[in-house]
């Protein structure tokens, strides 16, 4: 129960247990080694799921205009699992472009430079967690709910989020290090959303709905949490102890915990 998988088993004991919670450089080759989370590849050869270029037709240097959706959509896959498990600088162009079967230009063809391809993926995560937290903002708004169950929901959906993609959280942590290539594109996306909710924060303490406190420390906080539990995942990963689900819960727990002590009227001191 405790394995941490990918899918509704994993998704409802994840979810069962919530309510305890809160109180109610250069493209060089890398030698592979082990994976995070339920993925376990670190060179995208090992990706069994992924079709050859024969079968999938992408052998040819450029794909076809019909290809070029599903060979750019493959390659953003095959990147976010090796950037989120080696890293940025373990990623190797040549070894994304074997474990497709496609030659490494047509990945170029799509995106220009490994940097590039960095941006891209940095790009559609964020893609996905705003539409996310906007989908948990819509229908909180529309089930009347109140402050402190909208910052709940948010709180759940990120760690669901990363639960369904455990390689996500493993690229967060790669471009939250210091100057790592995708700092600053990260940046671009999450200072607005960091903004918009300080702001909100900021009206909801004025309003007196929310207590006092930093709203700009409280998010920081909360952000740190959730890289914490990707490198906690990483260090027991190096230690010999398999990935499971238990960090993540306790880390989820811990974090209601202190935002609702912090903002909630109607908490306990």
């Amino acid at each position: 129960q405790d394995e941490f998988a990918v899918g509704g088993r994993t998704k409802e004991a994840f979810d069962e247990r919530g309510s305890e919670e809160a109180g109610a450089s250069g493209d060089g080759d890398t030698p592979p080694s082990e994976g995070f989370g339920d993925h376990g590849v670190v060179s995208t050869r090992r990706l069994a799921s992924l079709p050859s270029g024969r079968e999938g037709g992408y052998g040819c240097d450029v794909a076809t205009t019909g290809e070029r959706g599903n060979t750019r959509e493959l390659v953003l896959d095959a990147a976010l699992a090796s950037f989120g498990t080696t890293g940025y600088d373990g990623t190797s162009l040549d070894d994304l472009a074997a474990g497709l079967g496609i030659r490494k230009q047509t990945i170029l063809y799509h995106f220009v430079s490994k940097r590039r391809l960095l941006d891209s993926v940095v790009d559609h995560c964020a893609g996905e967690l705003t539409m996310a937290l906007e989908g948990v903002l819509v229908e909180s708004r529309s089930a009347g709910r109140s402050d402190w169950e909208r910052v709940e929901g948010m709180v759940r959906e990120v760690f669901r989020l990363a639960l369904d993609q455990p390689v996500l959280l493993g690229l967060l942590r790669e471009v939250s290090r210091p100057n790592s290539p995708g700092a600053v594109r990260v940046r671009t996306h999450l200072e607005p959303l960091m903004a918009r909710a300080r702001r909100w924060m900021e009206d909801e303490m004025a309003a007196g709905r929310m207590r006092r406190t930093d709203a700009q420390l409280l998010l920081l906080s909360a952000y740190s949490t959730v890289v914490g539990v990707a490198t906690e995942i990483e260090v027991l990963r190096a230690a010999g102890v398999g990935p499971t689900l238990r960090p993540v819960v306790q880390r989820r727990g811990e974090l209601l915990r202190f935002l609702r002590r912090s903002l909630d009227p109607a908490a306990g001191s």
